[in-house]
């Protein structure tokens, strides 16, 4: 933890993304502190600058390219033996120009889980682990369209590419939600895709499966992470956003952002409420409520990882 008198150095940080997934990692050169470890491209914020602007100057004097397109996405605060730095980071898509290394450092296009290149600052452990969540995830919508046509489009979700579903069966009884996930974690594994379990801990560590969606009411009261592999929360404010960093959970959905079906005229977010909130998120969130797949440049835009989907999933 940084003294409340230790300044906090703000830093732009890109991360440089193919379509196919891959992004850039550049080697810290020799005549710098930590020199030889690897990290994502930017670099300090300077005094009037927004971090976006900084984000720009810094890839443009370090690499040569000009942003023509960057999200907003995480925040992390970390602390070195030398310094505090609060990482701004930014998802860039779309760059023109060259990439040519201006300061002499390595360049190397990585995707996880197979990081080729070592070492990795540490501060961008919780990053590389972020960039392993897909941008979708979809909840389960089993009581309307029953078991056998939920499995059925499930199985073609994932030959689309579906990587993360949340199982939330709300009128299921335990057993019956036991039997499901069951049924569902091979067809799951064969995509090497991730299953989460709305709200049961144990049920999760019971069948394996790959973590657990918090409620907010389990945000509250939990004094200590689930010791499951993903942990995820369930936000409606920045109070609770907030307590899910806390926590320790790898991601959030903040809902609702827009009217929603089940709900027509219940308050919502609105994108410039969840834009608010979201800034400056050290982990992961994904937008929820009233969307469709096509809202997903929006949602970018707005600082989400991703949206979460449950009707318009399947």
């Amino acid at each position: 933890m940084n003294t409340q008198n230790e300044k906090i150095i703000e830093v732009a940080a890109a991360v440089l993304q193919n379509p196919d997934g891959t992004f850039l990692l550049a080697q810290r050169p020799k005549d710098k502190i930590w020199a030889g470890y690897w990290e994502f491209p930017g670099g300090k914020i300077e005094p009037g600058e927004t971090p976006y602007h900084a984000l720009v100057r810094e890839l443009r004097e370090e690499l040569g390219i000009t942003v023509t397109k960057a999200y907003p996405w995480v925040t992390r605060v970390y602390t070195y033996p030398h310094a505090t730095v609060r990482l701004n980071f930014f998802r860039v898509t779309a760059w023109s120009g060259e990439l040519h290394p201006h300061e002499g450092q390595q360049l190397a296009w990585q995707r996880v889980p197979d990081i080729a290149v070592a070492p990795v600052l540490p501060a961008n452990a919780p990053i590389l682990r972020a960039l392993s969540l897909p941008t979708l995830y979809a909840i389960s919508n089993v009581q309307e369209l029953g078991e056998d046509e939920f499995m059925h489009r499930l199985e073609a979700a994932l030959y689309k590419g579906l990587r993360l579903v949340q199982l939330r069966e709300k009128d299921y009884s335990r057993a019956a939600l036991r039997a499901l996930a069951q049924k569902m974690l091979p067809l799951l594994r064969q995509h090497d895709a991730r299953l989460i379990i709305n709200a049961d801990i144990e049920l999760c560590k019971e069948i394996g499966a790959d973590g657990v969606q918090l409620t907010g009411a389990q945000l509250a009261d939990l004094r200590e992470r689930p010791d499951v592999d993903w942990c995820a929360a369930s936000c409606h404010s920045a109070e609770e956003l907030r307590r899910a960093e806390v926590l320790g959970c790898d991601f959030a959905l903040l809902s609702p952002v827009l009217a929603t079906q089940s709900h027509p005229g219940a308050p919502h977010l609105g994108w410039e409420n969840f834009a608010a909130i979201a800034a400056g998120s050290a982990i992961p969130v994904y937008a929820l409520g009233g969307l469709q797949l096509g809202d997903m440049e929006t949602a970018w835009q707005h600082g989400a990882h991703g949206i979460s989907l449950l009707r318009q999933a399947w």
